[in-house]
């Protein structure tokens, strides 16, 4: 007589450890992009976005002329030739659209992109520690914020001097106290959640802690401030080049082109139209994929891994 086998259930499942910080960065991610990609007002703004930047990227090749080659049609109209007419010296306006947005997305980047730099450790030492060190930091920047945005940008550019870097700089110094309020009052609120009193309890450094636990948690927010502020960023660049403080002629830039063409504004003002509608579609575009990765990010908590 053969003896049976008793039947036997499926194997358990041996109890795993829970879910590390690299498990949870990559879900939290998986679900940012696909909230973020099925936003069909995020996606319409940054395939606007990606077609300028492809074609300021691309500027040496897709444009039909040289930026500064002068033709004898003066402030044409659109034509076969100038596919967006001509300007007030007769160059063609899409070449120069072309090149003034490689000028216009790197002021744009550069000022964000320094007043950053500037605003994250700051923000994050003073929500941090709080104390005489916050005190004196916020001081600072309520007194940044008590100047008029354009006067304190004007100023500055005109001190450094006409150039590209030199008003890309003055405009960063605008937006460094709002980078810093925003960023000190998220650490502010991160601070007092329970697991960054945990970490406290087993001993980690204020450095440690603000590098694994802090950080990643203003990073949502920041990021979508960060899109919105390339808009405003933008239209300060146009705004002083308008006012001469920018590149200077014959480079172009999209501020710099509505200069030269203001003075036909009542004659011929198709040269206003061009870059205005460019400078205006390109800032409602960031400013959707602003609100996209704000819908996207949500107020989520990520805490990092022993």
């Amino acid at each position: 007589m053969s003896l049976s086998t008793p039947p036997q259930g499926p194997s358990p499942t041996p109890l795993g450890e829970p879910p590390g910080a690299d498990e949870e960065l990559i879900e939290t991610g998986g679900r940012f992009l696909s909230r973020f990609l099925s936003s069909r007002t995020a996606m319409v703004g940054l395939a606007f976005l990606l077609l300028v930047l492809l074609a300021a990227l691309l500027a040496p090749v897709l444009a039909p002329y040289s930026p500064t080659r002068n033709f004898p049609v003066i402030n044409g109209t659109p034509s076969g030739a100038h596919w967006l007419g001509t300007d007030d010296i007769g160059r063609d306006l899409l070449s120069r659209m072309m090149w003034g947005a490689r000028i216009s997305l790197e002021a744009t980047v550069m000022i964000v992109g320094l007043s950053t730099l500037v605003a994250l450790p700051l923000g994050l030492v003073a929500g941090y520690y709080s104390g005489i060190t916050d005190n004196l930091l916020m001081r600072i920047m309520d007194a940044l914020f008590a100047f008029p945005p354009l006067i304190l940008a004007l100023t500055v550019a005109a001190l450094l001097g006409k150039s590209l870097v030199n008003m890309s700089v003055a405009i960063a110094i605008v937006f460094v106290p709002g980078f810093v309020r925003l960023i000190r009052g998220q650490v502010l609120a991160v601070r007092e959640e329970t697991f960054i009193e945990a970490s406290r309890s087993v001993g980690a450094g204020s450095g440690r802690m603000i590098r694994d636990h802090i950080l990643p948690n203003v990073a949502s927010p920041l990021i979508v401030q960060v899109a919105l502020a390339m808009g405003f960023a933008l239209l300060a660049e146009a705004g002083l080049s308008f006012l001469g403080l920018g590149v200077q002629p014959p480079r172009a830039s999209w501020g710099g082109m509505l200069s030269e063409a203001y003075q036909y504004v009542f004659d011929d003002p198709w040269g206003l139209i061009v870059p205005g509608l460019a400078i205006t579609f390109t800032v409602l575009a960031f400013n959707l994929i602003g609100d996209g990765l704000r819908d996207a990010l949500g107020r989520q908590r990520y805490r990092a891994g022993r």
